[in-house]
């Protein structure tokens, strides 16, 4: 018996994972697969009839009516992506390919949910500039950031200030207390240097147990001074009872001030870990 391929298709489409939206020429739609609950949290019957302009997220509309008139003009777009508002009030990603059927005046488009894929790939791209531990900067986007800092600095005439931090004997603190617990003091130590800066500023984890902190458009030495001051009072904070006994932390501070100290990232990297060493080799 020969099959009705005809009579199969709205089962073929009803039984895909992707959604598919038919929608007329003033954007109100007129058909939804069942895979749309799924993506939108919407039944059909709650959406046919309703405009799909009213579930877009509002940051992507002016993007996403440019893609409509692409694609109304009779140019396919197959892989344009936007958000949706779904109905609990959650935004989900979503990848397009469309087209404009002329001879029905409709715009069909088959939808698939790319959230997981877009928090991934949001993930790796955090991942590639951050410290994995700590979410702080780390060495490859702070001397981005230096650099960019160096040049406004040059070009504007503005000081500008590296402080090099090092946990005093972290060793100690590993092997009495175990890595686990070294983790969590440079967590601990990471939050509580950036309640100390400005967003302009970045505080970057250089590897181990070494902090850097760029302050930029510094007013005078005196206010970088005052600044070690405030680090080195919120780093001597009381700790809690999850670090089993210890009490306090306590890190040595090194300076370079641009332009006093130098006027390349290398000069004022070196001057300020030098400066931190000495004032380390003066508590032993």
């Amino acid at each position: 018996m020969p099959v009705d391929i005809d009579a199969l298709y709205p089962k073929l489409i009803h039984l895909m994972m992707d959604a598919v939206f038919v929608v007329d020429a003033d954007n109100q739609i007129v058909f939804v697969s069942d895979a749309c609950e799924a993506l939108l949290g919407y039944r059909a019957e709650e959406l046919i009839g309703t405009p799909i302009t009213d579930y877009m997220h509002p940051d992507d509309l002016e993007a996403t009516h440019d893609s409509i008139g692409r694609v109304m003009s009779g140019q396919s777009h197959n892989d344009f992506h936007n958000r949706y508002i779904r109905k609990d009030g959650s935004v989900v990603d979503i990848l397009w390919s469309a087209r404009w059927s002329e001879e029905d005046g409709v715009r069909i488009g088959v939808a698939r949910d790319v959230t997981a894929l877009r928090l991934a790939e949001d993930k790796l791209r955090f991942l590639a500039h951050h410290d994995p531990l700590t979410g702080l900067t780390n060495r490859s986007l702070f001397n981005d950031r230096l650099d960019s800092a160096l040049r406004a600095a040059h070009r504007h005439q503005r000081r500008l200030a590296l402080l090099f931090l090092d946990v005093n004997d972290f060793k100690s603190i590993n092997d009495s207390h175990g890595h686990a617990m070294g983790d969590r003091m440079l967590c601990t130590i990471a939050r509580r240097l950036e309640r100390c800066v400005r967003e302009t500023d970045t505080v970057a984890r250089m590897g181990g147990d070494e902090f850097i902190v760029l302050l930029t458009d510094i007013p005078s030495a005196d206010a970088v001074a005052m600044k070690i001051d405030e680090i080195a009072a919120v780093l001597a904070e009381p700790l809690g009872a999850e670090f089993d006994g210890m009490k306090t932390v306590a890190c040595s501070i090194g300076m370079a001030c641009y332009p006093a100290d130098g006027e390349d990232a290398h000069t004022l990297l070196s001057h300020a870990d030098d400066e931190m060493y000495r004032l380390k080799g003066r508590r032993s």
